[in-house]
């Protein structure tokens, strides 16, 4: 089993980079949009002498598709966003022959948080239909046949540990 899961809250760096990609010849139209942009999140702590520090770490987030249609209408620069999704990693070679790396959080769930331009809070995204309620089952009760019922409490002692 495997898990390869990550929730982030944060601050978007700068505004997303919006691209498509190249549509495929037997189904025109079908340009795929991608969405990326660097995502902020940040740790305070005291050190040792007291003193308040503050740590931030730098994401690259990728949205496809619904994702980078709300990055793109929504997203700027500063906006307060959680991101639920999964870690990639890539690796290429660059134009001098080095073998390149990098890291990348895909989005699964991007929602907005804060405040919109307007001054109006986001609202919350809107949750899939549910499904039937499952009726809970009637409790049966465990019988145990050893059990003579309730026991008084042992008398105290003076005999404490303390």
């Amino acid at each position: 089993m495997s898990l390869n899961k990550v929730m982030l809250i944060g601050n978007v760096g700068k505004d997303p980079d919006v691209r498509y990609l190249e549509s495929n010849p037997n189904n025109p139209g079908s340009n795929a949009k991608v969405a990326s942009f660097p995502l902020a999140t940040s740790e305070r702590y005291r050190d040792r002498n007291g003193e308040l520090r503050e740590n931030t770490e730098w994401h690259n987030i990728v949205a496809w598709r619904n994702s980078a249609d709300v990055a793109e209408k929504f997203i700027r620069k500063g906006t307060q966003v959680f991101i639920e999704g999964h870690l990639r990693t890539r690796q290429w070679t660059d134009q001098t022959g080095n073998k390149r790396y990098t890291t990348e959080v895909v989005v699964d769930t991007l929602q907005l948080l804060g405040k919109r331009p307007d001054g109006q809070d986001y609202q919350p995204a809107p949750q899939p239909a549910a499904q039937q309620p499952v009726q809970p089952q009637p409790v049966q009760p465990v019988v145990n046949p050893a059990y003579n019922g309730p026991q008084p409490a042992p008398e105290p002692s003076d005999d404490l540990p303390f």
